[in-house]
């Protein structure tokens, strides 16, 4: 009895190990079935719009400084003191070609234009007798018998020389005392305005004194850097050394600018650009033109005044033949994303655009790298695009899928711009 239990101890855990062995055998033998499960794929939705051929007007924005086209320092010709200025000379205040601006006491200067002609009398004097030894010392030579020329010392030719010159220069000093009475007398030298007044009633004022600054208003000038891309579209005055070449018209300039809290705007032209680049940024620099910047205007505005920052838009030539792209559709290096049809399939670009903006960028239809009209552009940001990924577009309030258009709600992204940019 004692050794069937022993044996029962040593067989039953073989037993057991064995049918475990067994077991596993075969279910590694017939594993149970997998049920396959097809994930269809997700599909993202983007929107889309057809890319047409377009006109755009181009306007180059800048920006600037109103400056006058000519500044002037007012110095007095002669001295004297200061008797009467005009209450208009004061900063700020206006004058035309010609107005007076002030007068320096004449008193000494008509002192010595009488002085002046009193001393072209005495030598008028002296050259009428200077004449009349003359004669005197030709008909004595005569008388005495002598044949032959006299000399100049003989005929007085010398003596008369000198008597007409003393005429001539006193006439001078004439002049010169009037020229110096007509200088007390100060003018405007153009249409101004009074930028800072130097003097004042009773101030004595002497050569190289300043009595004011004025600047020009007759019209005002704005330099404007020029991008190089854009530039080329741009009608610009060029100088030549012999003019023959150079453009008389340029382009429209609108300016804007915020002057008491309005917005205010201005029409000028570009009248030059500057023979040389800048040192800094490269760029050329043109010069826009504005007329009668301080004229009075229907609607109240403001006038344009020295020293105000502008922004300004240049007209360029209409660009023919261009798609216009918003510039959230545009990726780093100027890479689009199209939606390939049938399929719905991504496809990556690089396009060169001809000029851009904060709001889009311009690219030719016409380029070998562009994309072909009726091509759909995808509107929608998308981190990593892949080329042949499948997206659900919805292509200008349209949505397509699997083939067929479906009408739906517009797409809220920024559809496509108008061709015409905003303009002052």
């Amino acid at each position: 009895m004692r050794f069937i239990l022993r044996a029962i101890r040593f067989i039953l855990p073989l037993v057991v190990l064995g049918g475990c062995i067994m077991l596993a055998w075969w279910l590694i033998s017939n594993p149970p079935k997998q049920e396959k499960k097809e994930i269809p794929p997700t599909l993202v939705r983007v929107d889309g719009t057809v890319l047409n051929k377009t006109t755009y007007d181009l306007h180059v924005s800048s920006q600037g400084t109103v400056q006058p086209r000519t500044r002037s320092t007012l110095l007095p010709e002669v001295s004297g003191k200061i008797i009467e200025i005009s209450p208009s000379f004061r900063p700020g205040g206006f004058f035309s070609k010609g107005d007076v601006l002030m007068r320096l006491d004449p008193l000494d200067y008509e002192t010595a234009i009488i002085m002046a002609k009193a001393a072209v009398a005495q030598a008028e004097v002296v050259l009428v007798e200077e004449k009349a030894r003359a004669e005197q010392a030709l008909e004595n030579w005569q008388a005495m018998g002598r044949s032959g020329t006299p000399s100049a010392l003989v005929t007085r030719v010398p003596q008369v020389a000198k008597a007409e010159a003393d005429v001539a220069s006193t006439k001078a000093q004439v002049m010169k005392a009037e020229r110096d009475l007509e200088r007390t007398t100060i003018r405007a030298p153009y249409d101004c305005q009074v930028l800072e007044q130097g003097v004042d009633v009773g101030q004595f004022v002497g050569q190289g004194t300043v009595l004011g600054r004025i600047f020009a208003v007759d019209y005002v000038e704005v330099r404007l850097p020029l991008p190089e891309r854009e530039s080329q579209y741009l009608q610009l005055p060029q100088s030549y050394r012999d003019q023959s070449t150079a453009q008389e018209d340029g382009a429209k300039v609108y300016l804007k600018s915020v002057i008491a809290g309005k917005n205010v705007g201005w029409e000028g032209k570009i009248v030059r650009v500057e023979g040389s680049l800048d040192t800094e940024t490269r760029q050329a620099t043109a010069v826009a033109q504005i007329t009668d910047p301080y004229a009075r205007r229907p609607d109240g505005a403001p006038p344009l005044t020295i020293g105000a920052f502008v922004e300004a838009e240049i007209v360029g030539e209409p660009l023919q033949n261009v798609y216009v792209i918003p510039r959230n559709a545009v990726r780093a290096g100027n890479e689009i994303i199209l939606i390939d049809q049938p399929g719905n399939t991504l496809r990556r670009m690089t396009v060169e655009p001809l000029v851009s903006n904060e709001k889009h960028i311009v690219v030719s239809a016409t380029a070998k790298l562009s994309p072909k009209e009726g091509d759909v552009l995808c509107l929608t940001p998308i981190p990593f695009p892949a080329d042949g990924a499948h997206v659900l577009p919805n292509i200008d309030g349209q949505v397509e899928v699997g083939g067929s258009v479906k009408e739906g709600k517009p797409a809220p992204k920024e559809a496509l711009p108008k061709a015409t940019p905003e303009t002052t």
